[in-house]
């Protein structure tokens, strides 16, 4: 539900999700786009004959994945740059999603129940909040559909669309504390997730969706 008029409060609890995860993010893809320009120079000097390697197919094959990862690094580059103003705020009205651009909340009164998710990927936890609301959700609000996740509730009674946000580890203990402190009545507890929980928003078929209202 948006609430276009309002702000969040001044003493709001802050988590800027998009700083800490450019902070990590970013040199990860620069290297990468390091690696892309070693490979793009690698592959012009095999083509041009100024490097011999061993096997010429061999030579170009590695250059090119070298390349190839350093398009993926200027892409995941473009995507932590964007993302780096990205807060989520908690006050007495509820749970803020802002861009930098844009923002939105999810009140407290729409909510049946919040609570924290948590699985174990190789090297690191992933931990989310998840909103649940009482009725319909619109899942391609401008701001707060990249949240949104259709699955079998993990407690019955609860709806299968829900609101994801994912919480750095080093965030968890500030959230939680911020929701019980606002919205005790909804607290729902932690609950462990199979890995690769946090998923991916339904991009098809918000474009589906969207080009569909346009028509």
């Amino acid at each position: 539900m948006a609430v276009p008029l309002a702000i969040p409060a001044p003493d709001a609890t802050v988590i800027p999700t998009g700083r800490r995860r450019a902070r990590t993010g970013l040199p990860l893809a620069l290297l990468a786009v390091l690696a892309g320009v070693a490979g793009l120079v690698a592959a012009v000097a095999i083509v041009g004959g100024i490097h011999q390697p061993r096997s010429f197919v061999a030579g170009l094959f590695g250059a090119g994945i070298l390349m190839a990862l350093g398009v993926l690094g200027v892409a995941l580059f473009v995507v932590f740059w964007r993302q780096r103003h990205t807060r989520v705020l908690i006050d007495r009205t509820g749970l803020w999603l802002d861009t930098g651009a844009r923002r939105n909340v999810v009140p407290w009164r729409t909510l049946a129940g919040v609570g924290l998710f948590q699985s174990q990927g190789r090297k690191i936890a992933f931990h989310s909040l998840e909103l649940y609301p009482t009725g319909p959700i619109d899942r391609d609000d401008p701001v707060l559909w990249t949240l949104v996740r259709d699955e079998e509730p993990f407690r019955p009674g609860l709806p299968h669309l829900r609101y994801r946000i994912r919480i750095e580890t080093a965030d968890v203990p500030l959230a939680v504390a911020a929701v019980r402190h606002h919205a005790p009545h909804l607290w729902l507890g932690e609950a462990g997730r199979p890995g690769g929980h946090i998923g991916r928003p339904d991009r098809a078929g918000h474009r589906e969706r969207t080009r569909a209202r346009r028509r």
